[in-house]
């Protein structure tokens, strides 16, 4: 394969249609794709940030490394492996071709998971999680340079995570311009962007332990939180400038993906990473040197509805 066909117009739209199933806050897929001379550039959308609940870009960045994840697992399996570098400004990652090499089996079981994961907004089943499968999500986090911190399985400790949570959630639903925003990504229709009613899962429950966001789900008949079952982790990378922002975005990426293929179901928690205060009392709570970047729960359940996503000639600058 020459570099011509390696870097086709053909495999950059079919690595930016993989990137694309990339999580972001409110479905709002705030990046953007770009060929360059020598490879591809990807972008923070600004005019898809979310000003309320992300004023500093930060969870924009992780959602565009995660995304970057997805476009280097689409060239790999391609047979067009890519090097990246983290970029400065808005162009978050640079990618360029890597010397060829066969694509290895994780790569493809992983890449397989691209577009059947998807945020869980219901309730996870009783089931529990073996020792052993987190052990191999904790692996994967350390194995892209981050960590994933699973929280002890006593009442102490998810007690502390829950109730910092609440705290977060509270004090973002006292601000009348987040309850604002997140409406405005809030889809009746089902729509390419925001999450629609078909993957909102049930409204939240005061009796849940963990929060969920509001996205007009209908009203949640059984209102028992099984917190036992479901394990909660919280995840980040050893460092927490914006280039180490954008390095936990793929780390978040590599874990959602194995956790997917390990047949888990996955729920994102922000809320606490969102209120500072909060942030760095979870630090101090998990005792790690460096600031977390998600809380997130891990467990057994149905298949929801997936958000939907732009076109690829949306997301791409000519």
């Amino acid at each position: 394969m020459t570099d011509v066909d390696i870097w086709s117009d053909a495999t950059f739209m079919a690595a930016v249609g993989e990137a694309v199933w990339a999580p972001s806050i409110h479905n709002s897929q705030p990046w953007r794709f770009r060929r360059t001379a020598d490879g591809i550039e990807v972008l923070v959308d600004r005019d898809r940030a979310l000003p309320v609940c992300d004023p500093d870009l930060r969870a924009a960045r992780i959602s565009c490394g995660a995304a970057a994840f997805n476009l280097r697992l689409a060239l790999a399996v391609a047979g067009a492996p890519a090097a990246c570098t983290i970029g400065s400004g808005d162009v978050v990652v640079h990618l360029v071709p890597d010397r060829g090499r066969p694509v290895t089996p994780a790569e493809c079981r992983l890449h397989r998971q691209i577009r059947r994961r998807h945020t869980n907004r219901s309730g996870f089943a009783e089931a529990r999680v073996a020792p052993g499968v987190m052990t191999q999500l904790v692996d994967e986090a350390a194995d892209e340079g981050g960590w994933l911190h699973v929280v002890e399985d006593d009442e102490s400790a998810l007690w502390t995570v829950a109730q910092l949570t609440r705290e977060a959630d509270a004090q973002l639903k006292a601000d009348p311009a987040y309850v604002a925003e997140l409406r405005a990504w809030t889809s009746a229709d089902d729509d390419v962007q925001g999450v629609g009613r078909g993957a909102a899962g049930a409204a939240p429950h005061p009796a849940e332990m963990m929060p969920r966001r509001d996205f007009g789900g209908p009203p949640r008949e059984d209102t028992r939180d099984l917190s036992g079952a479901p394990v909660v982790a919280v995840l980040g990378y050893q460092g927490e400038h914006r280039m180490h922002e954008i390095q936990a975005g793929m780390v978040l990426q590599r874990v959602l993906l194995r956790a997917a293929d390990l047949g888990l179901a996955t729920a994102m928690y922000s809320q606490p990473i969102e209120v500072p205060t909060v942030r760095e009392r979870l630090r101090l709570a998990l005792r790690r040197p460096y600031a977390p970047q998600l809380v997130l729960r891990f467990g057994y359940a149905p298949t929801t509805c997936y958000t939907n996503r732009r076109p690829v000639s949306d997301v791409i600058d000519r």
